[in-house]
This record gives C-alpha cells, sequence and structure tokens, in this order.
C-alpha cells in the first residue's frame, strides 16, 4: 500500500493578482486567546537543537506568562467616543503608542508576569537575576524605559532589560486592541500602503503570507507590539513601498523555478532602492510559522542581509530592535 499526499494548488504571482477583487480582510485584530500560547509552542519548537536554545526556552516561559496574565487582564481605561471619532476623522491609529497615555496597571501586570517567570525558572538559572532586577524596578524607571522602548530610542535603553519590559508592553496594548474592539466594534481604520501597525503605530516584526479563504497567498505584516496583522500586497517593500529591485534571501539555497511551497519558511525581502529588509514567514511552506518566534529563530538571517548592506526595517522587541549581534550576546550571558 503507496501513501499518498493530497495535492494543494500553489498560489503563483499572477493567480494572487486575479485574487485581488474579492474582499480580502485589510487588518486582523489579534485573538487574546490564541496569540501568546502559539508564540510560547513555536519558541519551545524551534529551540530544539538550536544554538540560541537557553534564549528561546526563556522567551517561551515569558510568552507562556503572558498568556496567563492576558485571561485575566484588568480593566483599563479605553478609547473614549470622541477618542474613536477623532482617529476615524483623521485616518490616524487609534492607539499610537508613543502618545497613548499608559495605564498604571501594566506596570502591575509586568511584575505579576515576571512573577510567573521566575516560578518556572531553576535556581541555578543565569536569567534569575535579571528578571529578578527589572522585577524590582522603581515605576519611574520603568515608565522612562517603556517610553524609549515605544520611540525606538536606544540611548539610556537597558538593553538587558529591554525584552522583559518588552513583553509588559506587548500585552498591555494587546489588551487594549482586543478590548477595544470587544466594547466599541470595528473601530480601527487602515491606511492604504501602512508601513506602520493601523492600531497602534509600531513597526511590523515581520510579514505573513497566510493560508486559508480569501486570505490564500495574501501578505500580512505582523506588529512587534499589539500582535495585530494589516494586508500588503507581495513583492513591495515595506520601507518605501517600491515594487523594483524586491530580491529575497534565505539561509537555504532557493530554486526560483520551485513552487513557493518547496522554498524556505523564512525568507528575507530586500530592496534595492532603499537598502531595507523585512523578514516573511510562508505558511505554505511550514503551517506552524509564527512571525516572532520565527524571526527570534533566524538571528543568522540578519547577519548574512545585514553584511550584504541591507538594513533592518522591522524591530523584534523580543530580539532588543532587530540586533542580531545583542541577541547573540544575550544568548551567551544566558548559558
Amino acid at each position: 500500500m503507496t501513501d499518498t499526499k493530497p495535492t494543494r494548488q500553489i498560489n503563483t504571482p499572477e493567480a494572487i493578482q486575479l485574487r485581488s477583487g474579492l474582499d480580502i480582510p485589510q487588518l486582523l485584530l489579534p485573538d487574546p486567546a490564541r496569540v501568546f500560547a502559539e508564540r510560547a509552542l513555536r519558541l519551545r519548537q524551534q529551540a530544539a537543537g538550536h544554538a540560541m536554545r537557553d534564549y528561546l526556552m526563556l522567551m517561551a516561559v515569558v510568552c507562556e506568562a503572558q498568556h496567563q496574565r492576558l485571561r485575566h487582564y484588568p480593566a483599563v481605561p479605553l478609547p473614549t467616543a470622541a477618542q474613536i471619532g477623532t482617529a476615524s476623522a483623521e485616518g490616524t491609529p487609534l492607539l499610537a503608542c508613543e502618545h497613548w497615555p499608559r495605564a498604571p496597571a501594566w506596570r502591575d501586570e509586568l511584575r505579576a508576569l515576571l512573577a510567573l517567570v521566575l516560578d518556572q525558572l531553576p535556581a541555578d538559572s543565569p536569567a534569575l537575576a535579571g528578571v529578578q532586577t527589572v522585577a524590582a524596578l522603581p515605576d519611574d524607571t520603568l515608565e522612562q524605559q517603556a517610553s524609549r522602548l515605544l520611540a525606538g530610542i536606544t540611548l539610556g535603553l537597558d538593553l538587558a532589560a529591554a525584552p522583559l519590559v518588552a513583553a509588559g508592553l506587548q500585552l498591555y496594548f494587546t489588551h487594549l486592541v482586543a478590548a477595544t474592539r470587544a466594547a466599541s466594534g470595528e473601530v480601527f481604520t487602515m491606511a492604504e500602503n501602512a508601513t506602520r501597525c493601523p492600531c497602534c503605530t509600531s513597526p511590523a516584526t515581520a510579514s505573513i503570507t497566510r493560508l486559508g479563504g480569501a486570505q490564500e497567498g495574501q501578505r500580512y505584516l505582523y506588529c512587534a507590539l499589539c500582535s495585530s496583522q494589516w494586508h500588503m500586497n507581495r513583492v513591495q517593500c515595506t520601507h518605501c513601498l517600491a515594487t523594483q529591485g524586491i530580491h529575497y534571501q534565505s539561509l537555504q539555497p532557493i530554486d526560483q523555478d520551485q513552487p513557493s511551497a518547496t522554498k524556505p519558511a523564512v525568507e528575507a525581502e530586500t530592496c534595492d532602492a532603499c537598502r531595507h529588509y523585512l523578514k516573511v514567514v510562508h505558511l505554505q511552506s511550514d503551517v506552524h510559522g509564527e512571525p516572532v518566534a520565527d524571526d527570534l529563530a533566524t538571528v543568522t538571517l540578519d547577519l548574512l542581509v545585514s553584511d550584504a548592506g541591507f538594513e533592518r526595517h522591522g524591530v523584534n522587541l523580543l530580539l532588543l530592535f532587530g540586533d542580531a549581534d545583542a541577541a547573540l550576546e544575550a544568548e551567551a550571558g544566558a548559558s
């Protein structure tokens, strides 16, 4: 008896263009019940046999704690009707992260999250002291670090603490987006060719080509902060929007004549015009792909394209602003 595998039609660029007239959702908001749990699971999968195993496992524990805290997040101030109306009229992101007044609860939830992480770390873990240090930071210091993180300012930023502070901010803004939709409906507006999140203005961590229904083969950018996803045409620079001079690099040889399902699950999409790049995660190649986890697990690809003269457009808040060298140093310290 011979095993047979079901075949599935692969979407060519021409087929995707023909589908452009379909009612494709432009904005996909995070599912609180799944977002951090799926990220944690993927991190654990990627950690197996990985050179950065200890760091990936630490981030998996952090994501599991995020999942637990998000289930019971306390009530925080949500956008008012006036704020919603202004954002809609002006076409601006409703929860612009640099300007949104953060509720004090985000600091309490960060400390509760870190307490869960400490409970899961062994007594001899090299990460233990670092987590304890962040948990003990005074409110003013946390707010200062958070403001620098959200503004993308590295001057004065504690790089060792940044991923943990970022975990608390991710938790807060993911809750904000989900709670706002639950309270007020579909109030987030989608700007055409948005290069930043239309919900919170954060940059993307990566983009993802999706599977299923009208989204089949479509490319969405994945927010580093609130995990919202927004549509952008494929083969287009996510930084300058150029459509010419777009190329792809990966850690494996790419046969351009092969269908996309046989190509690497993670590629770097580079732009000759602006010399920027952003990774793209192909669910056609790996249905378990998760942008934040897969981006973190492919630091070597960042080194490859950086050596070729390209600058990273996106940011991974668990990867210290996409700084591959910093991530490798963090791994060395955790091992």
